[in-house]
């Protein structure tokens, strides 16, 4: 085998791991269906957190790529690697306790979930165009399967075939904008694409096809990040897929999507010089993703209005903070890379916690409807604050961690001379504050309908120690904040030396 090959190889632990874990767990399966439940959810979590602990020690690797330049080895990517990794295992936690989720086919869940875990951490440090798009559909193949995991509910059926549809157009949208940028630049490796623009591939008339290029391949990244125009499969399918699998779609595919639109405009399409980063004349990508972010926080945030079932609602908030994350890819600083890396962590507590919340109360009322939350705080004190604490988050109140990350990304468009965007921003985080307040209202003060006197809701032992881990760092990030600034600050080195 070529030397440079098993050089590789050893930088690519974590994804060999994930790779081995998933055969294994499919064997198990099969062979072991007396056991199988406890010994899958085992087998998954052993390798999810041997793939995390194989991460750590590449923050310190040289960076480069890995297989000629198909793969990036760098601080972002790393970051990346075990953020997702985290949130599936977060994922795996909660799925047990989910009475969504059939115990006879856990096994199948767990080699999705781990199917998903691989394809998103190959998609975060994808730098070949080829490589990023079969990542993207080993993700969405997988994520098709795990909406549709209810086979015997029409809702899950329905929300897995709108999910494949508008994921085939995306994808088939995305493989266009490929071949155009292949045909005008020559190559399909993003540092090279960049090389060739600079040379004059984008000039003249080659302008108008680069910039129909990148529309069609942003269909591809905003099916991921549930960005408008690229949205629509949201609301439904977050509403009919299992709760723990929403859970998952609104962090992880999502927050793959931004590392690798990151990664294709900074790498591929931007210009710089020394530590200044701007665009190329011939592509303002920066005008198109800003009036994407506009568009996306602002119908996110109106059609979440009118909501009456809580999981409907959250699908609409992720679209709004996915336009809040993209305030951060428009500002070509420093400030503005950190501050989507730091929306990612706040949003991932907040957001995962919101779910575990809604999963509790689908287990003991079988409902997703706002009005059974109604007297919520006599029957559970302790998912009333929880939830409470959430949504406030979400909101951007301070002290909670979402403050931190809306206060970053529209610092960092203040100081970009970006000023009114951020107001905008934060006028849109007041529209949000209706409709996550609603929530809080009908817990506290609404009363429960006469005759309907539901019994107290008493959780497992897991589920309370589940509800601290994400409660934790929502309400305390602030403690550990020169960490979580070293961290973000020493991920972006790559892109601001």
């Amino acid at each position: 085998m070529n030397p440079q090959i098993l050089k590789d190889l050893q930088a690519f632990y974590p994804e060999i791991t994930l790779t081995a874990t998933l055969l294994a767990v499919i064997l198990i399966d099969l062979a072991a269906p007396r056991i199988r439940q406890a010994t899958t959810f085992l087998f998954t979590a052993i390798g999810l957190l041997l793939a995390l602990a194989l991460t750590f020690p590449l923050f310190a690797a040289k960076s480069g790529t890995l297989f000629y330049g198909m793969v990036a080895l760098d601080p972002m990517a790393v970051f990346f690697k075990g953020f997702l990794i985290i949130t599936s295992f977060l994922i795996l936690l909660v799925a047990p306790g989910s009475k969504e989720i059939a115990k006879e086919h856990i096994g199948e869940f767990y080699t999705l979930l781990l199917g998903v875990t691989l394809g998103m951490v190959l998609l975060a440090s994808a730098t070949d165009m080829l490589m990023l798009f079969l990542a993207l559909e080993m993700v969405s193949v997988s994520s098709y399967i795990m909406v549709g995991y209810l086979s015997t509910e029409r809702q899950s059926n329905e929300a897995s075939l709108k999910y494949f549809l508008f994921g085939a157009v995306s994808t088939g949208s995305m493989l266009y904008g490929i071949t155009l940028l292949f045909g005008l630049t020559g190559t399909t490796k993003l540092v090279l694409i960049r090389e060739a623009i600079i040379h004059g591939a984008g000039d003249g008339n080659n302008g108008l096809m680069l910039l129909i290029a990148t529309i069609f391949i942003m269909a591809g990244f905003g099916f991921k990040t549930a960005s408008v125009p690229f949205h629509f499969w949201c609301p439904d399918v977050y509403t009919g897929a299992p709760t723990p699998v929403t859970a998952f779609l609104s962090v992880g595919p999502k927050a793959a999507g931004f590392a690798t639109l990151i990664r294709f405009f900074f790498t591929g399409l931007s210009d710089t010089a020394g530590s200044i980063w701007g665009f190329f004349p011939a592509m303002n990508w920066a005008l198109l993703v800003l009036m994407i972010s506009i568009i996306t926080m602002t119908l996110g945030n109106i059609a979440a209005l009118r909501q009456e079932n809580l999981k409907r609602m959250l699908a609409y908030s992720s679209i709004a903070h996915a336009g809040y994350i993209l305030m951060g890819v428009v500002v070509l600083t420093p400030q503005g890379l950190q501050s989507v890396l730091v929306y990612l962590i706040t949003y991932l507590f907040m957001n995962l916690g919101a779910f575990m919340v809604v999963i509790e109360v689908y287990n003991r009322t079988g409902s997703f409807e706002l009005n059974d939350y109604r007297g919520l705080w006599r029957r559970s004190p302790f998912l009333t604050i929880a939830m409470t604490i959430f949504m406030l988050s979400l909101m951007g109140i301070p002290p909670f961690a979402g403050f931190f990350g809306k206060l970053y990304v529209f610092g960092a468009a203040v100081n970009h001379n970006l000023a009114w965007f951020a107001v905008l921003g934060a006028l849109n985080s007041v529209i949000a504050v209706y409709y996550y307040a609603r929530v809080i209202k009908t817990m506290i003060i609404d009363a429960e309908p006469e005759g309907a006197q539901a019994p107290p809701i008493s959780l497992s032992w897991t589920s309370h120690i589940l509800m601290w881990a994400m409660l934790l760092p929502t309400a305390g990030l602030m403690l550990f904040w020169d960490r979580i600034q070293e961290i973000t600050s020493n991920s972006i080195t790559l892109f601001f030396g």
